[in-house]
């Protein structure tokens, strides 16, 4: 059984206005437990819609999307959001600023739990989110009463990808989160994102506009183009492609769906 199915999924937007988008047109993808997707395509093509159908921000017009065997096509975004973990590409987005590191994460950490009266941090809770911190690489385990707004963006994606993955989502969802990051800590942030993927072996969809980083990273690649996706590859066959090849294919399979 799939992790993720979505069946038929069309979303159009300002219907019956000159304004009309057909954004999503009857698409299907099968997402397998532990599959990591990266996501290409140019602008409009979908990708961040494609994202809102599954997070629930949207509904669509037509077919069903299915989060591991449940049918959450009609669940409102804030009871579908237990299920999922998701970054963004701002990184002021997922933390708040004026509360501690350790804070923020008890915040993601009690996501779903019966909050008590009881002090805000425990000393065990204190010692699980050291433990976590260590894994980013950044220091930032030393510094769990310091403030978020005072660490860098790249630091704050890193944490926000942390918060995001602690309860073990169904689905992960990164929506460009390191475009907004110089290269550097981009790929700092990406190699984090590896690990904690791996580590806990979570469902992932990655949006990207940089092609190799979507050669690189997952086991699957798709590419959309006009609320189609128009390529999905994996396995070897993705590991071995070229950013030229890419370029190509996307060249090909735009050109047909033109002739359709």
């Amino acid at each position: 059984m799939s992790m993720l199915s979505i069946k038929n999924v069309s979303k159009t937007f300002n219907i019956g206005t000159v304004n009309e988008k057909k954004a999503i047109i009857n698409l299907s993808l099968e997402v397998e437990e532990g599959d990591f997707i990266t996501v290409i395509g140019g602008n409009g093509a979908g990708k961040s819609t494609l994202l809102n159908l599954i997070a629930g921000v949207y509904l669509p017009e037509e077919g069903t999307i299915e989060l591991d065997g449940k049918n959450v096509t009609r669940l409102k975004e804030h009871k579908r959001a237990k299920y999922l973990g998701r970054v963004f590409q701002d990184p002021m987005t997922g933390t708040a600023a004026n509360m501690e590191i350790q804070e923020n994460l008890a915040l993601a950490y009690r996501r779903g739990k019966i909050r008590g009266l009881s002090w805000g941090v425990t000393h065990r809770e204190k010692v699980e989110y050291k433990s976590q911190l260590k894994i980013l690489g950044l220091g930032l385990e030393d510094r769990m009463t310091a403030k978020v707004g005072l660490l860098s963006g790249g630091q704050r994606q890193a944490l926000t990808l942390l918060m995001a993955t602690m309860k073990k989502p169904k689905v992960l969802l990164l929506d460009e989160h390191t475009a907004a990051l110089d290269p550097k800590t981009a790929e700092k942030v990406l190699s984090v994102t590896e690990e904690l993927t791996s580590m806990n072996n979570l469902t992932t969809i990655m949006i990207t506009h940089n092609m190799k980083d979507a050669i690189r990273y997952g086991n699957r690649l798709i590419m959309m183009n006009e609320g189609n996706i128009i390529y999905d590859v994996k396995g070897e066959e993705k590991k071995n492609l070229t950013v030229a090849q890419l370029l190509e294919k996307f060249k090909i399979e735009s050109d047909k769906m033109l002739m359709i």
